[in-house]
């Protein structure tokens, strides 16, 4: 089973949610992957603080300019939509950060003056957080796509069939969250009970929907204002699984990089009732 954990916003607890639930499950003896998907900004190993023992480079293609061959026809150019080519009189440029490395500049060239190379945009690590298998995907800084980075660290999700595997995936609804959840057999949804919650929660909601996602909500920083979440839930007809509440212990927690299920094992318990309605959820989704 693949379970993403996302939300609409940054800052409502995907990381809390996914890594509790991979030492919850973790402690019941299921075998866990944890994949931070996050690759702009993993910091699903603070907590965990794996050992990686494997780093993988992650490469897109590039076009690379054969002057021999080139008459400065200028099709790569106009063909290239992100304007990663330019070409004028006697001078073709690349500008290799704004290519998106689909091969078209290659294709459309009479000469065949356009070939492919390849240029690292980041890493896929892995390694283990005592009994959790542990992958998280980094992108280089100054970067601009996430995508391929994130595509890389999904492509052997299919060899970890054995395991139940939780991404947490980026802030947001952009591509690379897309990319992240896609797949995935159940979304959990992380909010807080905030109208920027709620606000941002809509979208992600529609966001599974339409990628035909079994999902349900937890809700971070529950308290007395939970009922602008649960009326919304309510509303979309969507279970809401788990509320965390509140509290400044497990906010102290937290901040010093201590996963609260940890030093508090009835913790343990509740994320262990919360995976087993999201088996029944798959299950009656299927």
């Amino acid at each position: 089973m693949i379970i993403s954990v996302l939300s609409g916003k940054g800052g409502t607890g995907k990381t809390t949610v996914s890594v509790n639930l991979a030492i919850s499950l973790a402690g019941k003896d299921e075998k866990v992957l944890l994949v931070d998907a996050d690759v702009e900004e993993p910091n699903a190993g603070l907590y965990l603080k794996p050992m990686l023992e494997e780093s993988l480079p992650v490469s897109i293609p590039v076009p690379k300019i054969d002057r021999d061959r080139c008459d400065y026809c200028g099709e790569c150019a106009n063909f290239c939509q992100f304007n990663a080519l330019a070409v004028a009189e006697g001078a073709a440029l690349i500008f290799p950060e704004l290519c998106h490395g689909c091969g078209g500049c290659v294709l459309v060239c009479p000469k065949d003056a356009v070939q492919e190379d390849t240029r690292e945009i980041g890493v896929v690590e892995k390694g283990w957080a005592d009994s959790i298998k542990f992958w998280q995907g980094r992108l280089n800084i100054g970067e601009p796509f996430a995508v391929p980075v994130t595509r890389h660290l999904k492509s052997e999700l299919a060899n970890s069939k054995e395991h139940t595997i939780i991404i947490d995936s980026p802030a947001g609804v952009s591509c690379p969250v897309i990319e992240a959840v896609r797949d995935s057999d159940f979304a959990l949804l992380v909010t807080e009970p905030t109208p920027f919650g709620r606000h941002d929660l809509e979208i992600a909601l529609k966001m599974v929907e339409h990628l035909g996602i079994p999902h349900g909500v937890v809700i971070n920083r529950a308290g007395e204002d939970n009922k602008i979440i649960s009326e919304l839930c309510q509303e979309r007809n969507v279970p809401v699984l788990l509320e965390i509440e509140f509290s400044s212990r497990l906010a102290s927690l937290g901040s010093t990089g201590v996963p609260f299920s940890k030093v508090l094992p009835e913790w343990q318990d509740k994320f262990f009732e919360m995976y087993q309605a999201v088996k029944e959820g798959c299950s009656c989704a299927s």
